[in-house]
């Protein structure tokens, strides 16, 4: 319990600290509220609309996970498949940085010319902004073994399969581990951006059509209540992924 407090107690102070700058900060300098709410204004906000919110939340989170799920099944896969070859690894590479570095946002639209303004669009989008990291940290654990331990199982006539199977993939887990704690916040970024362009339908839709339908409208309470869920959406997905790491990483090393 000492612990919980000493982990959780600093950073709940601050963030009361910093409501309470917030809402005297906005009634000293008589800021609009079009253009600042207060604290009390966007409690209201969520309050009055938490049926579309939790509705909003559900649909981003199912995208969002959907999207961080199919990133390290197959960004694992394709690891797989670069450490166990040189060639394809050095031709495949610069393509999964092509993922990386061209903006999200140039991409979405055609995703959705190509694939439909729908909940699978948004997967999409989510999946590939999520899906680097796990390549990256994925083939640097596979490749990062001890040559002793690799022409030991040479030694013993070891099948490439079965050097995958019991060393490389063991070994990466850590790697792994490393790469979907940060793969699951770009999830949330991806299903976000995503709803930007998609909507869904007029009666459902994500958290990231309801930033931009409110911010279009200037109904600045709507979004920053907006905005709150998708943060904390972003902390909820987050501290899942490092539970579920911390439980395998555990386990891992006990086996070891």
């Amino acid at each position: 319990m000492k612990r919980i407090l000493q982990t959780a107690l600093p950073p709940a102070v601050l963030f009361g600290l910093v409501i309470l700058a917030w809402h005297y900060a906005v009634i000293v300098f008589g800021i609009k509220a079009f253009l600042v709410p207060t604290p009390l204004n966007v409690l209201r906000a969520v309050i009055d609309g938490r049926g579309e919110l939790l509705q909003a939340v559900g649909l981003t989170a199912g995208a969002a996970l959907s999207g961080f799920a199919s990133s390290l099944l197959i960004g694992t896969l394709i690891a797989c498949v670069f450490s166990q070859s040189g060639i394809v690894r050095r031709s495949c590479y610069p393509y999964a940085i092509f993922l990386q570095t061209v903006p999200i946002i140039a991409i979405a639209p055609l995703i959705v010319v190509w694939f439909g303004a729908g909940f699978q669009s948004v997967v999409l989008v989510s999946f590939i902004i999520s899906l680097f990291p796990i390549i990256t940290n994925g083939t640097t654990g596979l490749l990062a073994i001890d040559s002793n331990l690799l022409d030991l199982f040479r030694l013993y006539q070891g099948s490439r399969w079965q050097v995958l199977w019991k060393l490389r993939l063991p070994h990466s887990v850590p790697f792994l581990v490393t790469a979907a704690r940060t793969s699951s916040g770009l999830a949330v970024v991806g299903a976000i951006v995503g709803e930007f362009f998609t909507g869904y339908q007029a009666e459902k839709h994500g958290l990231g059509y309801i930033i931009m339908q409110t911010a279009g409208f200037s109904q600045t309470d709507r979004l920053f209540a907006a905005v709150l869920a998708s943060t904390l959406l972003g902390i909820a997905i987050f501290g899942l992924s490092t539970l579920v790491g911390s439980t395998v990483l555990r386990r891992w090393s006990d086996s070891q």
